[in-house]
């Protein structure tokens, strides 16, 4: 099916089983701890050997030995894997540095070796009997240090490196307020529960991986040119996965050891990455340094907007996009964006939860609130006056949805904005200085092609097959509505099988662009049965009504299942998208709002409440979508306050790389969340009228807590996370 003009009345429209409140139907299995991860799969290979990566102690250099002949000699010991025993392999598309190391080393904590055994601690121990000899060279890990090098890069994902609207350097100039800041965003980590793990076995030529993958398809045609085989010889099959976060985008060194230490030892292998190799040896969201410069009129229009943003990457690699927003956001006729990549030999840095807008937001809404301090203005006042309902850089192309003045003005009022004293560090309780903050969120729509597999029994239970994901954001309940929305079912009569890529390929899980993408292919996949099943009970497909499990037309009625009684019917469709996304700006957006607490005496900071109200098309699951919302919000939460990995700027790693070191939020850090849905829809976007909404409820959060803490204490921290030692010494007089 090709979505070519906006959508018009469909059945999803009636909104029987879509846009309700709805548990997760994969919750009881998680609850139960009955859910097949991917290290637990003891049903699918008999007789599995465990796999311990040996990671290297390096981060730029070479291997100048390696003695195996301890580890080999060790008990239980099957097979050690290293770049000298695998035999050719191909770098993956996806992937900046190889998943294998040796003898060059790329980055810290490289696999170089894979110890294989018949039991984990039996691999463990042989793993430390591995004797590698290192001749190390000179890197650089240090992006500051950096950026005279740093150099204009390719386009990353359709998103050009440099815009430039109007005569930028002359408005800013001209303009008679001005703000001109340097804000830095540090390394952060995904931090996700269920580490990078697979299972590989071999029967023959044809290969099995059950793994923790978010994008099934990219990862069989990586492993499929890394070993150099055809893609028709291999299986992903990943029904659920505990975290994602961008972080499981693309194979890691997991899948494809465990793929070569099945082969070596004749038998199928498991790997997980230990945390430390998880936060060194996979992708995290790298490091920026920013430079926003806003110019106004006295009355608070933006006339001048610019953005620039430095950000350090492997050879090979790409920039954190974190002037896409600017190009987008606020109106102002003269504009400049410019990103600019440094070579930096620590770990890949890649996609982690919305890239881009979320450490660009970080930057860009501190400087908006700074702007609205020095005109005197209100920060709500400012944003809706300079909002817009087109592409600053293409005016000629409007929003198809826009309703960021709407966001800013419902939580403005639920949250009451209007007590919030804007001179920053008068209101007190009790030992604790009190500031609220705001700042708007942004995050682009994207639409993927997306196919689905929908089969009817004569019970009248339809099964939905696609090699779609869920990434604990509650794929399998959305796909199911959408399919009993279509043929007119409760939910307890449609199942869904998801991540196997022996089924038709979707979107898959990123970029925000899964929830929208999958169900509108499981809406084509269901247009096409519900077709057959009129041409099978003899009626006409087009005035056909599916419900309560039967199917009507004119004065005929039928069950459902009475299409399926001579055998099963199957139908399978894929949604594929035509220009509308050119013809119109398909965006997300919302407002946070947050109220902190920072003690005066010792400059603890303590978030008391917080709310986001988002504008993200039809939400087909408003449960599940406040849940992502929430976590989203904690994620961001996480970033203001704590979340950074720490840079050995000698030796080239991320020192504390486990969770006693990176610390995230916890229950007490965040007690109390509210999350307002607009009501809205995008038609657009697909059949669904939807857009997603999981990587928004990030963008602005830590920007939104940054500026409550300025508000409380008069201190303005532009260097994240917001510690209380960048606060200390600087807070106003205890009374």
């Amino acid at each position: 099916m090709k979505f070519e003009t906006p959508a018009t009345t469909n059945p999803i429209d009636q909104l029987k089983v879509v846009g309700k409140p709805t548990n997760r139907i994969d919750g009881p299995l998680k609850t139960t701890g009955t859910a097949p991860y991917a290290y637990e799969r003891h049903d699918v290979a008999a007789n599995q050997a465990y796999g311990f990566v040996v990671g290297a102690a390096i981060a730029k250099g070479r291997i100048a030995s390696m003695n195996l002949a301890d580890a080999k000699a060790a008990p239980g010991v099957l097979a050690v894997v290293t770049a000298d025993n695998a035999g050719k392999l191909t770098k993956g598309d996806f992937n900046t540095a190889k998943l294998l190391g040796g003898p060059a080393i790329d980055h810290y904590h490289q696999a170089i070796a894979l110890v294989v055994a018949e039991s984990f601690e039996q691999a463990r121990a042989a793993a430390a009997l591995v004797r590698v000899e290192y001749a190390r060279s000179k890197g650089n890990y240090d992006l500051a240090a950096a950026l005279d090098g740093a150099a204009k890069p390719a386009a990353s994902f359709g998103v050009e490196p440099d815009t430039a609207i109007g005569n930028f350097a002359g408005a800013f100039a001209e303009a008679p307020v001005q703000i001109d800041a340097r804000y830095t965003t540090p390394d952060h980590s995904h931090a996700m529960m269920e580490p990078h793990a697979s299972i590989a076995a071999w029967e023959g030529d044809k290969l099995t991986v059950w793994t923790s993958n978010q994008m099934i398809a990219w990862s069989v045609g990586d492993m499929a040119k890394t070993l150099g085989i055809p893609k028709e010889n291999i299986r992903f099959d990943s029904p659920y996965i505990g975290g994602g976060f961008g972080g499981k985008l693309f194979n890691r060194a997991d899948a494809l050891l465990a793929v070569l230490g099945a082969k070596a030892a004749g038998r199928p292998v498991k790997v997980a990455l230990a945390r430390p190799l998880m936060i060194n040896n996979t992708t995290h969201r790298p490091a920026t340094i920013q430079r926003v410069r806003l110019g106004a009129t006295a009355e608070g229009k933006i006339t001048a907007i610019g953005h620039q943003s430095w950000s350090g990457d492997l050879p090979g690699g790409g920039p954190e996009t974190a002037v896409a927003q600017t190009r987008l956001l606020y109106a102002g006729e003269n504009r400049m964006t410019a990103m600019r990549l440094a070579v930096l030999d620590l770990p890949e840095g890649n996609a982690m939860r919305a890239p881009g807008e979320a450490p660009g937001l970080m930057a860009l809404e501190i400087a908006v609130d700074e702007l609205a301090e020095k005109l005197g203005m209100d920060p709500i006042a400012l944003r809706i006056l300079n909002d817009t309902q087109v592409d600053p850089e293409k005016p000629e192309r409007r929003f198809s949805q826009r309703q960021l003045g709407e966001c800013l003005t419902v939580g403005g009022e639920k949250f009451g904005w209007a007590k919030r004293n804007a001179k920053p560090g008068l209101v007190r309780d009790g030992r604790w200085l009190v500031g609220m903050g705001v700042a708007a969120a942004f995050r682009n729509n994207l639409n993927g092609p997306s196919a689905a597999r929908v089969r009817l029994d004569r019970s009248g239970v339809v099964t939905v097959e696609t090699d779609m994901t869920d990434i604990g954001t509650g794929t399998y309940t959305i796909i199911a509505q959408t399919a009993a929305e279509m043929m007119g079912l409760p939910l307890d009569k449609v199942v869904v099988k998801l991540g196997d890529s022996a089924f038709p390929v979707s979107a898959g899980s990123g970029g925000q662009w899964g929830a929208n993408s999958s169900t509108a292919g499981v809406y084509a996949a269901c247009v096409k049965l519900r077709e057959a099943v009129a041409q099978k009970l003899g009626m006409n497909a087009a005035d056909a009504v599916f419900a309560d499990g039967k199917v009507k037309s004119g004065k005929r009625s039928a069950a459902l299942g009475d299409a399926a009684a001579d055998g099963e019917l199957v139908a399978e469709d894929m949604m594929e998208y035509g220009d509308l996304a050119e013809k119109y700006q398909q965006s997300t957006f919302g407002a946070h709002f947050c109220e902190v607490g920072v003690d005066a005496m010792t400059g603890e900071i303590r978030i008391r409440r917080m709310l986001a109200v988002c504008a993200a098309g039809r939400i087909l699951n408003p449960k599940a979508a406040r849940s992502q919302v929430i976590g989203a919000m904690t994620m961001g939460a996480g970033a203001a306050l704590m979340e950074e990995l720490a840079v050995d700027k000698r030796f080239g790693f991320f020192v504390n790389h486990d969770l006693a070191g990176y610390e995230v939020p916890v229950h007490a850090d965040i007690p109390h969340q509210e999350v307002i849905f607009l009501d809205e829809t995008d038609p657009t976007t697909s059949p669904m009228k939807a857009k997603g909404v999981g990587e928004l409820g990030i963008c602005g959060v830590a920007a939104a807590v940054a500026n409550a803490i300025y508000n409380a204490t008069g201190v303005r921290v532009r260097d994240y996370p917001v510690t209380l030692d960048k606060l200390i010494g600087r807070l106003p007089d205890a009374v």
